[in-house]
């Protein structure tokens, strides 16, 4: 299983052809939650081509290159009274499909949410995943490690 590197040149051309093809769908949302950390960039790229509110979730799954427990953060920040009513859920890619899977899930089963839609949005699937995106651009049949352009300041250190 070869790594897959992206350059930010082929970042920027994912999230666009991402949009258009939300676009192409007509499918109408109000609002996008953006998966901090990876889907962060899509999310807010999404948000201003699409000039609607973004609204953020931090969770973590992997420490390194090791998968762990998933972990949600306690809120969602917003500027919106709540989410929804049409909600996409964005995110850099799905692997297992646990940190997406467990999103939805918590958002659907949240008595005090008023989310009536929800679809999902990535840039890459992996082969292996117990999850499928709404949406989605590459299907990574090989399961690769994507090493994504702003990878590399994950190695950086200030001395201080």
């Amino acid at each position: 299983m070869p790594d897959y590197h992206v350059t930010w040149e082929r970042y920027h051309q994912l999230i666009e052809t991402l949009a258009q093809q939300i676009y192409r769908s007509g499918w109408e949302f109000d609002q996008i939650l953006a998966i901090a950390r990876g889907g962060l960039r899509i999310g807010d790229t999404l948000s201003r081509m699409f000039h609607k509110p973004l609204a953020i979730i931090s969770a973590q799954s992997y420490v390194g290159q090791q998968r762990g427990d998933v972990r949600l953060a306690n809120s969602i920040t917003t500027t919106q009274p709540q989410l929804g009513p049409r909600l996409l859920v964005v995110d850099d890619m799905v692997d297992s499909g646990q940190t997406l899977a467990k999103i939805v899930n918590h958002l659907l089963g949240d008595p005090n949410a008023d989310i009536q839609a929800l679809k999902t949005a990535v840039l890459w699937v992996k082969a292996h995943t117990q999850f499928q995106p709404d949406y989605y651009v590459e299907f990574l049949v090989d399961n690769p490690w994507i090493h994504q352009p702003f990878e590399r300041y994950e190695h950086w250190q200030f001395d201080g």
